[in-house]
C-alpha cells in the first residue's frame, strides 16, 4: 500500500522588498514523516475550486498553528490583542475543514488549527484568554520560553478518542496560545480541558478522525501521547501498511 499524502497548511511570510514566502515549522513535517506519512505543503492562496481538487487527492489534512483568525469570521469585534491576521489563510483553511468534514477526510488541527476547526463549524473564540476569561491560568508561553516547556496539566474525557489514543486521561502539555475556544462548533464535542476549564481538545462526532488540540504535540515528540496522536492520525487514512517510524524506534 502507498504512503499517505498529508497536506499541511502554511503561513505567508511577507517582508518589504522581498519575495513572499510560504513557510511552516519543520517540526510538523518531521512529525508526519516519522508517523509514516508524506507531507504536502499547502500554499495560502488556493481558492475554493483548487482546494476541492487538492482535498480529493489528499489522504489527510494537518491544520498548523499560526496567527489569529479574523474575529468577523465568528461574529466578533476586533480585540486589541488580535494580531497576524491573514484573510486568505482564514478563507482557505475554513474551506479545507468544511471539505474534509464533507468528504470524511481525516484531519488534525494544532493550536490555531483547533480554532479554525471550531470556527469552520460555527463556533466562537476567546480573542484573548487573559482579558476575557475568568481566573485563567497562563497559556501564552512564547516567545521567550522553550517550545517544549510543559506549561500545565490537562484532563481528557475518559471515553474520548483522544484518551484512547494517548492511553491516558491526564498528561502535561506545552502552551503557546493567547486565544481559545469559547462556544463549541456544530458536531464537535469537547474532549479535554486545562485546569482553568479552557477546552484543550475537540473531536468531530461520527467522523473517521477529526481531532483538534490546543497544544503543540509536534514540539514534544519525546512524549508518548504525542507520538501516538500523529501515528493514529496517519493510520486513520487507511492507506499505509508501514509502521510509523517513531513506533519502530520505540519498539527497538
Amino acid at each position: 500500500m502507498k504512503a499517505p499524502l498529508i497536506g499541511i497548511t502554511t503561513f505567508r511570510r511577507i517582508k518589504e522588498g522581498q519575495v513572499t514566502q510560504h513557510a511552516i515549522s519543520e517540526m510538523y513535517v518531521q512529525a508526519v514523516v516519522r508517523a509514516g506519512g508524506v507531507p504536502v505543503l499547502i500554499p495560502v492562496e488556493l481558492k475554493q475550486a483548487e482546494a476541492e481538487v487538492l482535498t480529493a487527492r489528499l489522504d489527510g489534512l494537518l491544520l498548523s498553528g499560526g496567527g489569529d483568525i479574523h474575529p468577523e469570521r465568528y461574529g466578533g469585534k476586533p480585540h486589541p490583542k488580535v494580531g497576524s491576521v491573514d484573510d486568505d489563510r482564514d478563507e482557505l483553511e475554513i474551506n479545507l475543514v468544511q471539505l474534509a468534514v464533507e468528504a470524511g477526510l481525516p484531519f488534525l488541527g494544532i493550536c490555531r488549527g483547533i480554532q479554525v476547526i471550531n470556527v469552520a463549524l460555527g463556533g466562537t473564540l476567546y480573542q484573548d484568554i487573559a482579558t476575557q476569561c475568568e481566573h485563567p491560568i497562563r497559556h501564552a508561553y512564547y516567545p521567550d520560553w522553550p517550545r517544549d516547556l510543559r506549561a500545565h496539566g490537562m484532563k481528557a474525557e475518559p471515553d474520548s478518542q483522544l484518551a484512547k489514543i494517548a492511553g491516558s486521561t491526564a498528561f502535561e502539555v506545552n502552551s503557546l496560545h493567547h486565544q481559545g475556544l469559547r462556544d463549541i462548533g456544530d458536531g464537535l464535542r469537547a474532549a479535554a480541558w486545562a485546569p482553568d476549564g479552557l477546552v484543550e481538545a475537540v473531536e468531530l462526532v461520527g467522523h473517521p478522525f477529526g481531532i483538534g488540540v490546543q497544544w503543540h504535540p509536534e514540539c514534544i515528540l519525546d512524549a508518548p501521547e504525542s507520538v501516538a496522536l500523529f501515528a493514529a492520525f496517519v493510520q486513520a487514512t487507511g492507506t499505509s501498511s508501514q509502521p510509523p517510524l517513531f513506533c519502530s524506534l520505540i519498539a527497538k
